[in-house]
């Protein structure tokens, strides 16, 4: 069964982190303990932007769905922190180093909506494509087991390989139905990010699914500011009638 929402979609592309694996929160923790460190070595010129970084409002505004370097400068430009590019790299490197201890520790599930939704669009046909800003996104499915369920895969390495712009700029989720052989006005986009829904109206695709993995008004608001068409908490919904705006 199609959901109403996808009806007259050839294709969807889904990003990874937050909407088809429950990674996003091992990657705002990650974050945190890198930029909370950084922020003691070097403080701030004003006491209010000394402030720790917030998993949930500081993540969604500057580094979710971004590739790593893109994020560390926007969080830190938001603490008034403009540093050399060497610095910038420093937080990032630090920041994947700890997201890999965690990721390797212990096992990182996908979410068992969107797995259901998965199995329903492939035994409708509808081809699926995984787009990441992350290079641990193959892993991150391969390990979850559901890699399969997807006929191509653009990553952050691939990403890289090929000079894609980090969102929101559209151009990954482009790649993505590009491999797809779907053009965008009949591809549908699923994102948690706001730079992520941007991409997706950016982009042209016909449909934008936002994902609010904290179910809460301003999230929600933020994602159909940033051009979601509905904003569901959860991807099941989708199959169960449950699709809000």
């Amino acid at each position: 069964m199609i959901p109403p929402i996808l009806r007259g979609v050839r294709a969807v592309v889904l990003d990874t982190d937050g909407v088809i694996t429950d990674s996003a929160r091992v990657h705002a923790e990650a974050w945190k303990r890198a930029f909370d460190a950084f922020l003691v070595e070097h403080p701030p010129e004003l006491p209010e932007q000394r402030r720790v970084f917030d998993v949930h409002e500081d993540y969604l505004r500057y580094v979710d769905g971004k590739s790593r370097l893109d994020g560390a400068e926007s969080f830190l430009a938001s603490r008034g922190l403009r540093l050399p590019a060497e610095a910038v790299e420093a937080v990032a490197a630090d920041k994947e180093c700890r997201y890999v201890e965690r990721l390797r520790k212990g096992h990182i599930d996908a979410y068992p909506g969107t797995v259901r939704l998965l199995h329903e669009l492939r035994g409708e046909g509808i081809p699926l494509a995984a787009a990441s800003a992350s290079r641990h996104a193959r892993e991150l499915l391969l390990h979850a087991g559901v890699l399969s369920l997807f006929d191509a895969l653009v990553d952050g390495a691939e990403a890289a390989r090929l000079g894609l712009p980090g969102k929101p700029d559209p151009a990954l989720f482009l790649e993505a139905a590009r491999r797809l052989g779907v053009p965008a006005a009949d591809t549908a986009v699923v994102e948690d990010a706001l730079a992520g829904v941007e991409a997706g109206r950016r982009g042209g695709f016909r449909v934008v699914i936002g994902v609010d993995r904290n179910a809460a008004a301003g999230t929600r608001a933020a994602l159909l500011r940033h051009g979601a068409d509905i904003v569901v908490d959860d991807l099941g919904e989708l199959l169960d009638g449950g699709e809000g705006p």
